[in-house]
């Protein structure tokens, strides 16, 4: 088999470890609660902390893939998340289950840019079809760690801590793929990824650049929000805890079309603001359908469209807004880093207001109301693209901070 072959495998592998401690809580999130005498604000912290590490620690595993290699680093960012999953099947507290969530949080924050990194080294004229097998593979476990997880529950007599701690198998298995696949056939080299380079500046004081952060901001609100509390919010609408937890999937799942289609399209048709009110809308009619108790599975559909689209084009804009490539990586790293940690509040605020109302109606008419200052923002930014295009689609292929959410 071709080393190419192997190294894609690796990276397939790897990159199915990096939603499943996120995916997984939410269809067991009741039960866990329950179980654990928590609160709803309490209990968003499991989603939330993993989200808000992969906002305060990518810049930092940049940095260490630079020292140490990426390859090792890599490595050590599955061990993080493996160990942490399966330290779950043991969980005794609430306190043990949120420290699971920071180190595996830290480990997902490692691996995401470093992942690119990965790509631009060993794949260098095939970035956007590798980028494309770790975005897929990323899905794939999120869709089966939320599809799976009450099955597994119940096959393990009712034990959710079983449940969480069976998703460590995809660290088991690529930990052994990425030794004999990677580190045992690579040389220590270290790979310079122009994320946060000497030269380069975050653009703290453009205003513009806000305004893209901002946006990218909301956009994770919405999908971390949706993620940790999609699956509760239909349970609480009658539904059995197995189709709620269904809902969550097929979600996810429509997310891979929609993440591979909708760039297309903005690059088919000019008019960016289109597809980003579009994509918004339809987060927006989920929502609400979600809100007056409409259908689950319709709302799902609607969910994974406009989560699907919405991402890419938040990772394609300070693309387009630059004029040279160091200026496009110092945007993204800002719109991310920044970002992240903003839609780290979304699943919190979400289980404040629950606990405050005791219903999901009012944290998700909250959710809506981000949604449609979303549109707003959106407006502001337009439709106005970089002046070079060609001279950033290197970064926009391989953009260092990690192209995931």
């Amino acid at each position: 088999m071709k080393r190419s072959t192997l190294l894609a495998i690796a990276l397939f592998l790897a990159s199915l470890n990096l939603r499943p401690v996120i995916s997984s809580i939410a269809p067991l999130l009741e039960t866990i609660r329950n179980d654990l005498g928590m609160s709803a604000s309490s209990a968003s912290l499991l989603t939330s902390i993993p989200v808000l590490c992969m906002g305060l620690f990518s810049p930092i595993a940049v940095k260490l893939g630079i020292r140490h290699g990426i390859e090792r680093i890599l490595a050590f960012a599955l061990v993080l998340v493996g160990g942490a999953t399966l330290i779950r099947w043991f969980t005794p507290s609430y306190a043990f289950l949120l420290i699971t969530s920071l180190i595996a949080g830290i480990g997902i924050a490692a691996a995401g840019p470093l992942l690119s990194g990965f790509v631009k080294r060993y794949f260098p004229g095939q970035v956007a079809s590798m980028i494309g097998v770790y975005s897929v593979a990323m899905v794939i476990g999120a869709a089966l760690s939320a599809g799976l997880s009450v099955p597994f529950q119940n096959a393990f007599n009712g034990s959710w801590r079983s449940a969480l701690g069976l998703w460590a198998i995809f660290a088991v298995i690529a930990l052994p793929a990425w030794w004999w696949f990677v580190l045992r056939r690579s040389e220590p080299k270290h790979v310079q990824i122009s994320s946060l380079n000497d030269t380069g500046r975050l653009p703290w004081r453009n205003s513009r650049a806000w305004l893209l952060t901002l946006f990218f901001g909301m956009m994770a609100i919405m999908f971390y929000s949706i993620t940790a509390w999609l699956p509760p919010a239909v349970s609480n609408m009658g539904y059995s805890k197995l189709y709620a937890g269904n809902m969550l999937t097929l979600c996810t799942l429509v997310q891979i079309p929609a993440t591979f289609l909708i760039p297309m399209l903005v690059n088919r048709f000019s008019n960016r603001l289109l597809w980003m009110i579009a994509c918004a809308l339809f987060n927006l009619a989920g929502i609400l359908l979600i809100i007056f108790s409409g259908s689950p599975w319709i709302a799902a559909i609607l969910l994974g469209i406009g989560n699907g689209g919405l991402f890419p084009i938040a990772l394609m804009l300070p693309i387009e807004e630059t004029s040279n490539a160091q200026d496009a990586s110092s945007w993204s790293a800002m719109t991310q880093s920044v970002g992240y940690a903003i839609g780290a509040l979304g699943p919190i605020l979400v289980g404040w207001i629950q606990d405050m109302t005791d219903s999901f109606v009012f944290a998700f008419v909250g959710l809506a109301v981000i949604c449609t200052a979303m549109i707003l923002v959106q407006l502001l930014i337009g439709s106005k693209k970089g002046p070079d295009r060609e001279l950033l689609a290197f970064p926009k292929s391989s953009n260092s901070l990690g192209d995931t959410v």
